[in-house]
């Protein structure tokens, strides 16, 4: 019988770069499986149902809460997300380690489902860095742009309440320091590390 595999919970604002730090990772860990989110958000261009997302209406959505079917929820920017518990446990249980792109809000609700979990947070090296990165997608217009750097500000203050801290600047240095804390020796980027603290409290500033 296998043994147990672990839930890696990430989380970031707008912009951070997660979702490349997360696909960069689960590239060089083929063997890590990575949970597809439900949404309500429209589907991109360059996304793929089942792939990216699984694309679903409200009602859909809202279904899948009622039957408990969802590990945890939350809405941004308007739209609905939602982690599938079935798949999440079932990957545990066949003893892969798990990765879940998620919110801050979705966070802590997994983190009371499942508290063996480990957090992880993503913060870019600056805010006029975060800014840039929202302006180079070219998918959203000054209105949305605006508010999602808004937003990312509030989300950047939770960072506290993660288990680990990564500054994602240069990408290969961010895959490798999330590669040390899949292998649990990530104590650099530990969210109690004194150096770690005062470079993210540069950022906030």
């Amino acid at each position: 019988m296998n043994a147990a595999g672990s839930l890696f919970v990430i989380a970031a604002p707008s912009g951070a770069g997660k979702t490349t730090l997360v696909k960069a990772v689960v590239k060089r860990n083929p063997n890590l499986k990575f949970s597809i989110s439900f949404t309500t958000r429209a589907r991109r261009q360059n996304e793929q149902d089942g792939r990216d997302y699984f694309f679903v209406n409200e009602e859909k959505f809202f279904e899948l809460q009622r039957q408990g079917e969802l590990l945890e929820s939350a809405v941004v920017f308007d739209n609905h997300y939602g982690t599938s518990r079935s798949q999440v446990e079932e990957h545990l249980a066949n003893g892969a380690n798990v990765i879940l792109e998620i919110d801050w809000q979705g966070a802590q609700q997994v983190r009371a489902s499942m508290p063996s979990c480990v957090t992880i947070f993503v913060l870019p090296p600056s805010r006029p860095e975060l800014e840039r990165r929202l302006r180079g997608r070219r998918t959203d217009s000054d209105t949305v742009i605006a508010r999602r750097l808004s937003d990312a500000l509030g989300d950047m203050s939770h960072w506290s309440e993660f288990d680990y801290v990564i500054i994602n600047d240069v990408l290969d240095e961010a895959v490798d320091a999330m590669e040390a804390i899949l292998s649990g020796e990530g104590e650099a980027n530990h969210t109690g590390e004194p150096e770690l603290c005062r470079r993210i409290e540069n950022i906030l500033v």
